[in-house]
């Protein structure tokens, strides 16, 4: 029994049954005098990511279920905080756990939780004593709801949509190089060959677009299907692990993409949470990307991002409008807009900056940025201030 953490039943988004823990062979299950393992993850997702959390969860967790020494786990929500959420798992023992966690497998297949969480926390028990029911009606005879289904459809009631197949699924990671490396950085990311963009049969390579601004360095990238299979597929290429090596002197942080610890450090620094993306209900010609790194004041990254988003769905709704797709992303302090526009002679700068003039006030609080939005001076040093340099916008259809 765990009573750690209170759960609430309308919270809980996937509850594995204990018939698939009976099923697996004898190497997978605790011997008589072995001691079981109970891990609690704590994580906290950033706000208004949970959709793409429980795609990332489902993307994996089989995938989990698969690995020699898993049981069972659990994934519930807080009921207090939507943000709190936690994984319990169960293993056969410690060395199973412990030889999952170090490995390069590992680090690859949570990749898709990169982008929609912000922070972790992990505890480990062995499992000292167990009560359990097995009579008539015990939870583990009680069928469970379909993976996601009960968070999912609260999300629907309250307006998000589910994604249509296949799904295109988006993340982004930023980092630092050394000053006076930018040239060459910009160099080597825009260089190398790209990859090919089958996958397989259910996954293909979408579009990878990168920026810069000064020295710190953006990378968009949208996946068709598998965003792990993808990954795998990336990393495999010579051309990308050459390009990837090439960059590493000049990062203004260190980082060991070969070694398990490493890796995952790494991508936790350096993902960016989508927190909204958002499409042009009608086609849009002649579009092209540009992106944006905003000067946020200390705290501000999230309610700027709302700002920006309700600014582009109003214009996305709009016939006549501007933008054709829009996606924001949040890290901490970093927040980043990545957005589809019409090529059109002297587009309005207040609709490329996301600047809705009937938020102006809220807005220019939120950002770090001296002038008046409200007139054209203003715009002129926003975009200034937050324009990011094309280096290189890699689709599928020109892979080559």
């Amino acid at each position: 029994m765990d009573t750690t953490v209170r759960i609430d039943s309308e919270r809980v988004a996937s509850d594995r049954s204990t018939d698939r823990a009976a099923d697996r062979s004898d190497k997978q299950r605790p011997d008589a005098e072995g001691t079981k393992l109970r891990v609690l993850l704590m994580l906290e997702i950033h706000e208004g990511s949970q959709e793409r959390f429980l795609t990332a969860y489902e993307s994996i967790r089989d995938q989990v279920a698969q690995v020699p020494g898993h049981l069972r786990d659990q994934l519930c929500q807080s009921i207090e905080d939507p943000t709190q959420w936690l994984i319990t798992s169960e293993w056969a023992g410690a060395d199973e756990f412990l030889t999952w966690v170090n490995s390069p497998e590992h680090q690859d297949m949570v990749l898709p939780l990169h982008g929609c969480v912000r922070g972790t926390r992990s505890l480990r028990y062995s499992v000292a004593r167990e009560t359990g029911s097995h009579g008539p009606g015990t939870a583990a005879e009680r069928p469970s709801p379909a993976p996601g289904a009960r968070a999912r459809s609260r999300a629907s009631r309250s307006g998000a949509e589910r994604p249509a197949e296949p799904e295109v699924v988006r993340c982004a990671l930023s980092f630092e190089v050394k000053p006076g490396s930018e040239a060459e950085v910009a160099r080597i990311l825009s260089g190398y060959k790209s990859p090919d963009p089958h996958v397989d049969e259910r996954t293909s390579l979408h579009r990878t677009s990168v920026f810069m601004r000064g020295n710190v360095v953006v990378r968009a990238v949208e996946i068709a299907g598998d965003m792990r299979a993808a990954l795998q597929h990336v990393a495999r290429q010579p051309q990308v692990r050459a390009a990837e090596e090439a960059l590493n002197p000049h990062l203004a942080e260190p980082r060991d993409l070969d070694d398990p610890e490493g890796a995952r450090a790494f991508f936790m620094r350096a993902a960016l949470a989508e927190d909204f993306h958002q499409v042009s209900a009608t086609p849009r010609d002649g579009v092209v990307r540009a992106a944006f790194l905003y000067p946020v004041r200390p705290g501000c990254a999230d309610a700027a991002a709302q700002v920006l988003a309700r600014h582009d769905e109003a214009d996305l709704n709009d016939r006549n409008g501007l933008l054709a797709a829009s996606s924001i992303y949040v890290r901490q302090d970093l927040l980043v807009r990545v957005v589809d526009v019409r090529s059109v002679p002297d587009p309005d700068p207040a609709t490329l900056l996301g600047v809705d003039r009937d938020a102006v006030a809220r807005l220019g609080r939120l950002l770090d940025v001296q002038g008046d939005l409200t007139d054209d001076a203003g715009l002129r040093l926003l975009h200034a201030a937050s324009e990011m340099t094309p280096v290189t916008d890699r689709r599928a259809a020109t892979a080559s």
